[in-house]
């Protein structure tokens, strides 16, 4: 489509006849301008623009990636100008030392092996041991009673049963790989062969499995009833694929623990069976109907999300003054319950009042009507949900954000695209199990593999004579 040029010099110059061919010409390029805008509109009947992480719930994964030939930002490493750069800190204790001494001068081909030195400069390199398999082996004695004759058979120490033919830490190592880095079976066997020299089938990496989500299971189960009684409880959902089907991966968050299920349904079931009895004081969530049933006196709808809806409406029609401010608003509330509940920068009298005034400030934007524009939808929520924006101001003990929740089912998500899914039910519960034992583990500050190992049952390794090489 070409378009028309033209000075206001050669306008004023043109005649009668002129203008009039020049205006004929300009409503023909109107007409064709309106023929593609209305295509564009057809590509998306929505009108809203294309869903991002930015704007919306959209994992990142999903958004529209540049085009790989384009040149990359060239990032300047090390530190930012004005902090002090980072090094990796010495081990006080290392395991051996070797001394780099000066023997001779370069200069005067002197002496130097009895001058001691000016100064001494540390280097430390670290390095994996080789890494292979102890074997223990039990050898249970059967005896007949010379009275009674009957057979008598030796009982092996706890931690060396017959039914077993791998250690904790071996165990422990396969379901790490499984839970944690998300191997595939045959991955699995290849690495465990590679590094560690330990050859395992499908079969054997199946039957730890199974093992570590029945050993996780009791420890799941304590974990989910104190979960369920806490006072403040945050949820969210995310799909997961079992036997070649939609289930749904749920996920129960509080300072007491992280819990897990994999269930086939996304109802509102599923959370009034994990509470049971239970009535929480705060829940905090996404706006999803299943989860705003929830039994607690109060709900607090996740900022994060309402303030990624903003700004997809905001892209849509950047005109619109009302859904700016009230993006605002929402960062603002969340700043300043940073300041005071996280950061202790405010006094609680100084930080009420600037409770009040965004309290004041958010009603005043619910009056300012958004119907028939492009904001109604997000403005109809939030005159529905009004008491439920801005709870954690008043209950600084909630967050203002779902995203520990959205945090703690991310694994899930990269476990769930690697592998595809569970092939059955009792492997979705397996992991379920496992990852509220892990996720639990990590909130409160303790090794994953140490948690894993202690799962698997008895150590092993004091059987051994340590003094072997």
């Amino acid at each position: 489509m070409n378009q028309i040029v033209i000075s206001e010099e050669q306008l004023e110059k043109l005649s009668r006849e002129e203008l009039v061919a020049l205006v004929k010409l300009l409503l023909a390029e109107i007409e064709q301008l309106k023929a593609r805008i209305a295509e564009l509109e057809a590509k998306n009947s929505s009108g809203l623009p294309p869903a991002t992480s930015r704007n919306s719930s959209q994992p990142p994964s999903r958004d529209q990636k540049s085009n790989s030939g384009e040149k990359k930002s060239q990032k300047r490493v090390g530190a930012k100008p004005g902090h002090k750069a980072a090094t990796r800190p010495l081990v006080e204790k290392p395991d051996r030392i070797i001394e780099a001494k000066v023997e001779q001068c370069t200069n005067c081909h002197a002496d130097l092996r009895a001058v001691p030195p000016n100064h001494v400069i540390r280097h430390q390199i670290e390095e994996l041991p080789i890494v292979r398999t102890l074997v223990i082996e039990t050898q249970i004695h059967e005896t007949e009673c010379p009275h009674c004759h009957t057979l008598q058979r030796g009982v092996p120490p706890e931690g060396l049963e017959p039914t077993r033919s791998f250690g904790p830490r071996l165990e422990a190592t396969v379901i790490y790989y499984k839970q944690e880095q998300h191997l595939s079976y045959e991955r699995i066997a290849e690495t465990m062969r590679d590094l560690c020299g330990v050859e395992l089938s499908e079969g054997g990496i199946n039957a730890i499995l199974r093992r570590g989500g029945e050993a996780a299971q009791p420890e799941a189960d304590k974990t989910a009833i104190a979960v369920a009684q806490s006072e403040i409880i945050g949820s969210d959902e995310t799909s997961a694929r079992v036997k070649g089907r939609n289930w749904w991966q749920w996920v129960f968050r509080s300072t007491a623990g992280v819990v897990h299920l994999i269930v086939p349904t996304r109802g509102a079931e599923v959370i009034l069976q994990f509470m049971g009895e239970n009535c929480a004081e705060c829940w905090v969530s996404d706006c999803y109907s299943s989860q705003l049933l929830a039994p607690a006196k109060n709900l607090q709808l996740c900022l994060a999300h309402q303030i990624r809806d903003l700004q997809r409406v905001i892209e849509q029609a950047p005109w619109l003054r009302w859904p700016v401010e009230i993006q605002e608003l929402f960062r603002e509330a969340i700043h300043l319950w940073n300041r005071f509940a996280i950061e202790n920068e405010l006094t609680l009298a100084g930080y009420q009042r600037r409770v009040t005034e965004i309290e004041n400030r958010l009603d005043a934007l619910l009056e300012k009507d958004q119907t028939c524009t492009a904001a109604e939808k997000l403005f109809n929520r939030y005159v529905k949900h009004r008491d439920r924006l801005l709870v954690f101001l008043r209950h600084p003990g909630v967050p203002p954000t779902n995203n520990a929740c959205e945090s703690a089912l991310r694994p899930s998500v990269i476990h769930r695209k690697v592998t595809n899914g569970f092939r059955s039910e009792w492997g979705a519960k397996a992991y379920a199990a496992l990852e509220t034992v892990l996720e639990t583990a990590k909130l409160k500050g303790h090794r994953v593999f140490d948690v894993l190992v202690e799962l698997m049952g008895k150590p092993v390794l004091p059987f051994l004579d340590t003094s072997d090489p």
